[in-house]
């Protein structure tokens, strides 16, 4: 036995996790090498602390709660859009992309930012949003910085994707790939279980990850080393997302001490599954659709509206310090613990399904962490059309029809009667218009078309 072996050893020993040892001696040299190098990984600190946490349900306790104070957009003050372009065009903001889910769901055997989501063009939702960067290099004369977090499942595969296509027309060098960590599952008694004799099992992190990886992977310095001073965070299932809202960062800059700040749409309805932005002792709090009781859940304003109605959409704005502040040393944000059914090796070597116990983070956490926010209510249909179920609500089916239908607005609003609009396929490239104000300027460049799929792409522009 060598001195690392009887080190990690003691270590487990003394923690009570002896036990995931017990197929060393059976296995090769590379199975050793590897639950070696796995064991060696472990924060022993966080093992000590989730062990605890996995012997005891959490009773989610929402307490007193009130609605928050939310900026509707229509509302809000020219200046602060104006205050947003200026911080967008020097160059003050990079992009946080959550991108470690497969497709699983949608029948698609590969990671979901590559899943094709354009209407018209079948452009995979990585392209979605690569254009729309590429869009704001064309206007700022600079490539914003991009962040991408997979995840160990997917890592390999996104990168390959981007190679694939060129990185969708990005600089390489400005396009950051990180996979987020994993921590150790448990079982119920906090003993920490392996999916293989050689491997314990994990699972990612949580969205909250995002914020360790960036600090993990040097992102946070880089950003420091380019004056960057704002992140701008969402995750890849919505292509309707407005990267760089220059509304939105403009009002999240000037809230002085908001180091975190998010958009919010009206629910659906009380069932919706969707987290909901709420507040608890004087800060915002997003909290779980799962831990709202009934009674909050349905409960009605004098007008008969949802009450607690400002349903999150994971499209949040960051103030690089802030993230600074919640990484230093650990990540400062809570856990969260899950039972769920896990296919591990069991203590005579065999396959077996075990009620286990995984943890995760909720990148929304950091919300009450922050002195001061800013929730901004938008439209729905302008800015959130998730790809998550196969069918249904949610699904490529409606996401598709959500971007056929914003499209159709432009149209719509600058006065054009497109034969067959209302029923037809539109989709416009980024690069051709960005916005309704480049559309409208573009109007001439719109070619004559017939009752089929209208595509204004990158090429007319």
């Amino acid at each position: 036995m060598n001195a690392t072996h009887q080190d990690l050893r003691d270590r487990l020993r003394a923690a009570g996790q002896e036990h995931v040892l017990r197929f060393h001696d059976e296995l090769d040299a590379r199975g050793r090498a590897e639950l070696l190098e796995d064991l060696a990984a472990l924060d022993w600190k966080l093992v000590h602390k989730l062990s605890g946490f996995a012997q005891k349900a959490e009773t989610a306790e929402v307490g007193r709660i009130d609605p928050p104070e939310v900026v509707w957009s229509g509302d809000a003050p020219h200046a602060a859009a104006a205050r947003g372009r200026g911080i967008v065009e020097s160059g003050k903001v990079a992009y946080i992309l959550v991108a470690g889910g497969q497709a699983t769901r949608l029948g698609f055997d590969q990671p979901k930012g590559c899943f094709p989501i354009g209407p018209v063009s079948r452009r995979p939702l990585f392209q979605i949003h690569a254009d729309r960067l590429r869009a704001i290099a064309r206007k700022t004369g600079r490539t914003p910085l991009w962040f991408v977090m997979t995840s160990p499942a997917n890592h390999e595969t996104t990168i390959a994707f981007f190679n694939e296509n060129l990185n969708f027309g990005l600089p390489a060098e400005r396009i950051v790939f990180y996979p987020q960590a994993t921590v150790p599952a448990f079982d119920r008694s906090g003993k920490l279980v392996l999916e293989t004799k050689s491997r314990l099992f994990r699972n990612p992190n949580g969205h909250g990850g995002a914020l360790w990886a960036l600090a993990q992977s040097g992102f946070l310095d880089r950003c420091r080393g380019e004056g960057i001073e704002h992140l701008f965070y969402w995750q890849v299932d919505n292509p309707l997302v407005r990267l760089g809202d220059p509304l939105f960062l403009g009002l999240h800059d000037a809230r002085a001490g908001a180091g975190m700040s998010s958009k919010i749409v009206t629910k659906r309805g009380p069932g919706e599954k969707v987290g909901v932005i709420a507040r608890r002792g004087g800060r915002e709090h997003c909290i779980e659709y799962s831990d709202l009781p009934a009674e909050l859940r349905d409960a009605r304003d004098e007008r008969g509206n949802l009450l607690y109605r400002a349903g999150n959409i994971a499209i949040h704005a960051f103030r690089v310090e802030f993230v600074a502040s919640l990484t230093r040393g650990e990540l400062q944000l809570p856990w969260h613990r899950a039972e769920k059914k896990m296919n591990i090796v069991d203590a005579a070597g065999n396959r077996a399904e075990i009620s286990g116990v995984k943890f995760e983070t909720f990148i929304f956490d950091a919300l009450p962490l922050s002195e001061r926010t800013v929730t901004l209510e938008v439209k729905r249909e302008d800015e959130f059309a998730p790809v998550k179920n196969a069918q249904g609500e949610d699904s490529p089916a409606t996401a598709r029809e959500a971007i056929c239908e914003y499209y159709r607005r432009w149209f719509r609003k600058a006065g054009i009667a497109a034969p067959g609009l209302e029923s037809r396929p539109v989709e416009i490239h980024p690069m051709f218009a960005f916005d309704f104000v480049e559309f409208k300027q573009k109007l001439a460049r719109i070619p004559a078309t017939g009752e089929g799929p209208l595509y204004l792409s990158e090429e007319l522009a």
